[in-house]
C-alpha cells in the first residue's frame, strides 16, 4: 500500500513540475514577445516590463525545482537540484534588483 501511494505521489509531482515549468516558459515566451513589440514601440519602459515577466517566469520555474526535491532520491540528485535552486534564486534576486534600479530611475 505504502509502494502505491509513494508511486502515485511520484506521478502528481512529475505532472505538477511539468505544469510550474511550461507555465514559466510561456510567461517568458509571453514577456520576452512582448518586450520585442515594446523596443519596436521605443517605449521607455521596454527593459523594466521584461525584467517583470522574466522574474515571474522563474518563480514559476523556482516552484517547479521546489516541487522535484520531494522525489529526490539520491545524494547526487540533491547537489544537483541545489545547484539549480541557487542559481535560480541569484538570478531572481538580481533581477528584482534590476527592477528596483529601473523603477527608481524613473
Amino acid at each position: 500500500m505504502l509502494e502505491v501511494l509513494h508511486h502515485l505521489l511520484e506521478i502528481v509531482v512529475e505532472y505538477a513540475i511539468f505544469m510550474f515549468e511550461i507555465v514559466g516558459v510561456l510567461i517568458l515566451i509571453w514577456a520576452g514577445i512582448k518586450g520585442i513589440y515594446n523596443f519596436l514601440k521605443k517605449d521607455p519602459q521596454t527593459g523594466l516590463k521584461l525584467a517583470e515577466g522574466m522574474a515571474m517566469a522563474l518563480q514559476f520555474k523556482l516552484g517547479g525545482e521546489i516541487l522535484r526535491t520531494v522525489v529526490i532520491r539520491e545524494v547526487s540528485e540533491i547537489l544537483l537540484v541545489g545547484g539549480i535552486i541557487v542559481l535560480r534564486i541569484a538570478l531572481t534576486i538580481l533581477i528584482h534588483w534590476e527592477i528596483k534600479n529601473s523603477k527608481n530611475e524613473h
